[in-house]
């Protein structure tokens, strides 16, 4: 296991395409008219969606003024961040630091009669999906995600508003012609329109608000990666969460100590560092069997390491 480098992280397309993926609103933005046909300020709304073919899919309540802007300019802007559940949200706000996350350009199409209707069936069907996954996964997978707030980090559970029937929604077809990937310290990287054509999202981002969600609320699995960043990155940590993953490792907090000199007192920053895989984990099941198996072999180590074992 080793720190990052180009071979054990995502190209920015594939970033990209599993923030899309794994989350289940964002922000739609649209150019204000006014009753004079003029264009002034932008009217924003969070909204929810669904990815289908590679493009947003955007529900709309039939109140939100974008129904009536998107009829006078199609153009708009969509930003998704990457999740950031329960306790890994306060953190990175008292760090002054923003959750990676997708900003968008295109235009805002609608969706219409029986185009319309296979996309709201598109919808539960995907739901159906996720529900029978859920219940099927295996023991180490359900122990992973046993920790996890189930209706804060299961998509199905926040698009059901969407198909109960209690507002009605115009669907949107979001037609993509450029990309930003906006990093954690606010940077912009511009991304390349044919990768993002061309790749898709891996099958861990769908449950990754879910994985990450239940990691941290253990104590157990938090102490995990506090041994991780002992054994894998030589880093003496005293806290740590995970922050964000994929199918090739994933991204750790850990809260180290400030070198210090002379009569300072020592502090402790939260620092972010990244854990590979020693193989590539294209679903749910092998990424948290790899996880435990990492844990098995972290403890063997420290207890070698202290005598113990």
């Amino acid at each position: 296991m080793k720190g990052s480098n180009k071979a054990t992280v995502l190209t920015l397309a594939e970033k990209c395409k599993n923030i899309l993926v794994s989350n289940w609103q964002g922000y739609l933005n649209t150019i204000k008219t006014d009753a004079q046909g003029s264009k002034e300020n932008i009217y924003t709304s969070k909204v929810k969606y669904i990815i289908r073919k590679g493009n947003p899919l955007i529900w709309v309540p039939e109140h939100e003024l974008h129904n009536v802007n998107t009829i006078i300019d199609e153009r708009g802007s969509f930003s998704v961040a990457s999740p950031y559940p329960g306790p890994l949200g306060k953190l990175l706000k008292s760090m002054n630091k923003f959750p990676v996350r997708v900003a968008l350009t295109g235009d805002v199409v609608p969706v219409k009669d029986k185009k319309a209707e296979s996309a709201a069936n598109y919808l539960k069907e995907m739901m159906l999906s996720e529900e029978k996954a859920l219940k099927e996964f295996n023991y180490t997978v359900s122990g992973v995600l046993s920790s996890s707030n189930h209706f804060s980090t299961t998509r199905s559970e926040n698009l059901k508003e969407l198909i109960d029937g209690g507002e009605n929604y115009v669907i949107y077809k979001f037609n993509l012609s450029s990309c930003m990937f906006v990093d954690g310290n606010g940077g912009t990287h511009e991304v390349d329109f044919e990768d993002m054509e061309k790749c898709k999202a891996g099958l861990l981002a769908p449950y990754s608000a879910k994985l990450i969600d239940g990691i941290n609320q253990s104590e157990a699995r938090r102490r995990g990666l506090i041994l991780f960043c002992f054994i894998y990155l030589n880093v003496n940590a005293r806290d740590a969460y995970m922050l964000s993953l994929d199918r090739k490792g994933f991204d750790v907090l850990g809260k180290v100590r400030n070198k210090v000199t002379g009569d300072e007192i020592d502090e402790y920053q939260w620092k972010q560092f990244r854990i590979t895989f020693k193989e590539e984990a294209w679903d749910i099941e092998s990424f948290c069997q790899q996880l435990v198996e990492m844990e098995e072999d972290a403890i063997k180590k420290v207890s070698s390491y202290s005598g113990l074992g």
